[in-house]
């Protein structure tokens, strides 16, 4: 049986699609969202698509996660999710009374959040900006995936390098051999997002050392409004994953110790080399043109001052 969760997991069509992926019908589907007309859209999309027993709760996924067993985070083989990007007070449900204070007639939140407050112990890598939510959720995922487990996050490009506590996180996460490929995407192609994204791969108990990255930002089609991946673009991305090949200025396997050289940033330009080069000049024969057009005008002006002469100007 294979389990599938999204963390907010908004109108459900990532679980959909990644569902089908599957050649069995021995799957089950399990979602959490916060907003309530999310909710309810996404238990309609469930229903519309034949997908009866889906799991799906209304709650905080942070603060309030619902699909325990035991009191524990129920553990899944398989985790989509695509997070609200960098979202901020993400801790805020962890607030037990109001800590805002006032200050010189200013308001000040005083609140702190501590990786002690939360009950399944989630933070272990490190508690993330309370501005910047993107390792909140990443590590929510990764204490609720199973031993043998594999999940795909879309992320904005800053949580590839960003600094401070959120790249002691990341090295954390790297340092344990969590991380298994760093894949580049095209901008504008999310609704209602037009910055280039990222989704980044994770295993549990991998067999390899390293990390993958393929930069796809540069292969897509463009649309008027929004960009899209060819069947091409998608095929390209999904066997260059599985074989997990090195394409000339397309993908790379970077060790660990390209990594810490490169203090645990995955901006993926360190590692693919994109650069073109540009076709060399011939000089003689650019020579050669110059001394041709130049001739050409000669033969022009000639013509427009017998022109201008014949008009009397």
């Amino acid at each position: 049986m294979i389990e599938f969760t999204t963390q907010h997991v908004g109108s459900g069509s990532l679980l959909l699609k990644a569902s089908k992926e599957v050649n069995s019908e021995r799957f089950s589907i399990y979602g959490q969202e916060s907003n309530s007309s999310t909710y309810n859209l996404c238990r309609m999309n469930m229903f519309l698509h034949g997908v009866n027993d889906a799991h799906i709760e209304w709650g905080d996924t942070l603060a309030n996660p619902l699909h325990l067993e035991n009191d524990k985070l129920m553990k899944f083989n398989v985790i989509v999710s695509n997070p609200p990007f960098s979202l901020d007070k993400w801790a805020k449900g962890f607030e037990n009374a109001n800590t805002t204070t006032i200050e010189n007639g200013r308001k000040r939140d005083t609140f702190k959040m501590e990786a002690s407050m939360d009950p399944y112990n989630r933070f272990e890598y490190g508690v993330p900006p309370k501005s910047i939510g993107d390792y909140a959720f990443i590590q929510h995922m990764l204490k609720s995936l199973a031993d043998d487990g594999r999940m795909a996050v879309v992320l904005p490009h800053g949580a590839l390098f960003r600094g401070a506590s959120e790249g002691i996180i990341r090295q954390r996460i790297l340092e344990d051999n969590l991380i298994d490929a760093v894949i580049g995407l095209p901008e504008n192609l999310f609704y209602g997002v037009s910055i280039p994204a990222t989704i980044v791969i994770f295993k549990k108990n991998r067999n390899r050392d390293g990390v993958l990255f393929i930069e796809a930002s540069r292969e897509y089609e463009k649309g008027k409004n929004q960009n899209s991946l060819t069947k091409e673009n998608i095929e390209k991305i999904l066997n260059t994953y599985k074989n997990y090949e090195e394409i000339e200025k397309y993908s790379h396997i970077a060790t660990m110790d390209e990594i810490r050289k490169n203090e645990y940033n995955l901006n993926i330009k360190r590692y693919v080399d994109t650069f073109e080069e540009e076709e060399e000049i011939d000089i003689e024969e650019t020579k050669k043109n110059i001394a041709e057009i130049e001739k050409e005008l000669q033969v022009l002006e000639k013509e427009l001052q017998e022109s201008l002469k014949e008009l009397g100007l």
